[in-house]
């Protein structure tokens, strides 16, 4: 059953041995890791993805790397799957068709939403349709009031006559959402069960489950995603389980989700809508992990792709989250890590302004054609032949290999796309390239720190992705960061995250009040509420007692404001003093203030569900073996107009052992990335076999940001 699955009762093979498979679907490759909980070993495999049905890769990854560890299907504890299916549905709008049933007087909630303008000034910009057009949104007669009292009674004729009418319409999924039901759910659980009684088989959501907060649009809008995915959502989800166990495991699949915990199948074919910001939060969750081990409690992760950069913050362990979020145009409120996405990666195409200034990017030329020096088509200067123009990258193939590499067509690209436009020597040009995508790069991690009250100088850079470790020094640089953190294999970060990760389910009650000592004694009731239900979720994912715990948090405001403030709490019974005295602080880290003697109201109460799941200590690298054995050739490489070419080292990161220091300038390659040490930097690995970046005199990294700058 899925919870020993999580909770590691389910037992291994002929050998005794116990794997976990963590399987990461992206757009191009479906990246897997594996751990045997006995050795430690992991080994890591990638597969091409399959778009049309990604669960026919997740199976080919599955085999593919069983027999690499030469590993029986019995032997698989777990199974861990990150999927971007939810959020492609939505992009791509295929989706089942939806229905709506809502308070009379709401229809048109969806449309009107907040009336913000994103793009003030441009007019080509417009709003995405909602995924349920009005014919298809219905009104009901009924009304509670915001604190809970029946206004007017659910007509329960006017529900079966929209039911049949919706399932006359060929509907699959119904999304009921009525104005007041995040106080009392009563209406929307009349209304479900006239529905499964006069259809049977429709798909239902009710806003009352999916998103139990006031603030109608956003649990409309979450709510109505929720039922559009969910018939297909399901239908995939079947599929993965039927393949899984075609391919002779027992263990169910779990899904992570946009918290950066897992979920079983059941609870994702409940609410699908979580996984529709999952995608690269098992990266972050693994960093937070690997990043603390490492003596890294406070980091920025940075994880670039082929298409985008996604960058986060780590503070004491913890990933920051946020509430809200938007998939396709369309908010999603759920609880999730906070990501900042941007549309630089490896493939972003280089092009010129109306004033003829450099651009990177958002375009990328994906993974088909791909960049001018995979010799697959592509035509466009990208970053990554800019990085092979540089001799960052390898000449000659990538992947150990496996990819070949045309250099020549590379520099032929931006020699007739960058350089001459602009009047600039080749490797000028391509330089050009690398520091207005670092740029890019750059404001998005302050983003994500100055301008959200942190200080950049405190945390380390921690690089994962196929290209992050190729671009964090310069990153660092760029932002004041002092301490690079590169983990082992970073390009199946995301996969190993998944290993890493806890099975965890958020819950919720809004009560808006002035926050006072009768308040607070309330919040009490609503958290233990909550924690009845945390354990009954538990109790079905069948997770032990001793591996149980429950995180709490608050959201509060001064009055009069509009929008909330998060305060995590040590425990629900947190006396009120505290309460407010963390709020005040979170309020002037977040906003650079507080206002002493202002009344402040309470919003939500949160609480998180955690089940710790067994995490077997990784093998380290080799302990033996000398740095010049891991030297594998050289070089010339072009850093910075400063420094010029420099015969540069090679290293295979493979080879080289725990302890190891390096002095740059030097290169040190690995299947799925390359980590570039420039002059001034030493690099070290520690005992997991993180490579550390530092900057050996802090002026040394400031003219690198200077040098960086003017080039």
């Amino acid at each position: 059953m899925s919870g020993a699955n999580a909770s590691g009762g389910q037992p291994g093979g002929k050998t005794g041995r116990r794997l976990r498979i963590g399987v990461d679907v992206g757009g191009t490759f479906t990246d897997l890791a594996m751990v045997d909980e006995t050795t430690g070993r992991i080994l890591f495999h990638k597969v091409p993805s399959t778009p049309a049905d990604p669960s026919q890769a997740i199976e080919a990854g599955i085999l593919g790397i069983l027999a690499l560890a030469k590993g029986d299907p019995k032997e698989v504890a777990f199974v861990g799957h990150g999927t971007t299916v939810a959020t492609n549905m939505v992009i791509e709008r295929r989706g089942a068709r939806t229905g709506m049933l809502t308070t009379k007087g709401f229809r048109d909630v969806l449309e009107i939403a907040r009336q913000t303008r994103p793009h003030l000034y441009d007019y080509s910009v417009r709003r995405p349709e909602p995924l349920v057009p009005r014919r298809r949104r219905i009104e009901i007669a009924e009304r509670m009031s915001a604190e809970g009292g029946v206004l007017r009674p659910i007509d329960a004729a006017e529900v079966e006559a929209a039911a049949r009418g919706l399932a006359e319409a060929g509907v699959e999924a119904i999304a009921i959402g009525f104005l007041h039901a995040w106080r009392d759910p009563a209406h929307e659980q009349a209304a479900r069960r006239v529905v499964e009684r006069v259809a049977p088989g429709i798909y239902l959501s009710l806003s009352s489950e999916v998103l139990p907060e006031f603030r109608e649009f956003d649990r409309f809008s979450t709510t109505v995603l929720n039922a559009y995915v969910g018939p297909r959502m399901a239908g995939y989800l079947e599929r993965l389980l039927g393949r899984v166990r075609g391919a002779g495991i027992a263990a169910e699949p779990y899904t992570i989700h946009s918290n950066g915990g897992l979920m079983s199948v059941a609870t994702a074919r409940l609410c699908p809508v979580r996984t529709c910001l999952s995608g690269p939060a098992a990266g972050v969750n693994g960093a937070a992990v690997v990043a603390t081990a490492a003596g890294f409690p406070d980091v920025v992760t940075f994880d670039v792709g082929g298409t985008s950069t996604d960058v986060s913050v780590i503070v004491d362990g913890q990933a920051t989250s946020t509430g809200a979020r938007e998939v396709a145009g369309h908010p999603v409120k759920v609880p999730a890590i906070g990501i900042d996405v941007i549309g630089a990666g490896g493939g972003s195409v280089a092009w010129m302004d109306d004033g003829g200034a450099l651009k990177m990017g958002p375009r990328s030329v994906g993974a088909d054609p791909g960049p001018v020096a995979y010799g697959r088509g592509g035509t466009e200067a990208t970053l990554t032949d800019a990085n092979i123009v540089l001799g960052r990258l390898d000449q000659s193939a990538l992947l150990r290999g496996k990819m070949p590499v045309d250099a020549a067509a590379a520099r032929r690209a931006i020699e007739e796309r960058v350089a001459k436009p602009l009047g600039l020597p080749l490797a000028v040009a391509a330089l050009g390239m690398v520091r207005v995508a670092v740029a890019n790069m750059g404001r998005a991690i302050r983003g994500v720190t100055t301008e959200r009250g942190f200080s950049p100088e405190r945390f380390a850079l921690f690089a994962y992705g196929g290209a992050g470790p190729l671009h964090a020094t310069e990153v660092a640089a760029e932002c004041g960061i002092p301490v690079v953190v590169v983990p082992r294999e970073p390009g199946t970060m995301c996969a190993r995250g998944i290993l890493l990760a806890d099975v965890a389910l958020d819950f919720v009650r809004s009560d808006i009040a002035p926050l006072d000592a009768a308040v607070w004694a309330r919040a009490g009731g609503h958290f233990a509420d909550m924690a009845r239900e945390a354990e009954a979720w538990l109790d079905s994912e069948r997770i032990p007692a001793e591996r149980r715990v429950h995180r709490v948090a608050v959201e509060l405001r001064y009055e009069g404001q509009n929008h909330e403030v998060r305060v995590p709490l040590d425990k629900a019974a947190t006396p009120l003093e505290q309460v407010l005295a963390g709020f005040a602080a979170e309020h002037e880290r977040a906003y650079g203030y507080a206002i002493p003697g202002r009344a402040v109201e309470l919003v939500n109460c949160r609480l998180t569900a955690i089940g710790r799941v067994p995490r077997a200590e990784p093998e380290p690298p080799p302990a033996t073996g000398t740095v010049e054995a891991a030297r594998i050739g050289t070089r010339t490489v072009y850093y910075d107009a400063r420094r010029g070419w420099r015969e540069t080292p090679i290293y295979d990161r493979d080879a080289l052992p725990v302890g190891a220091r390096l002095a740059g300038p030097a290169i040190i390659e690995e299947m799925s990335a390359t980590t570039v040490v420039f002059p001034g930097q030493s690099a070290a690995l520690d005992a997991d076999g993180n490579i550390i970046l530092r900057f050996e005199e802090r002026t040394d990294r400031r003219e690198a940001g200077r040098a960086h700058a003017h080039a």
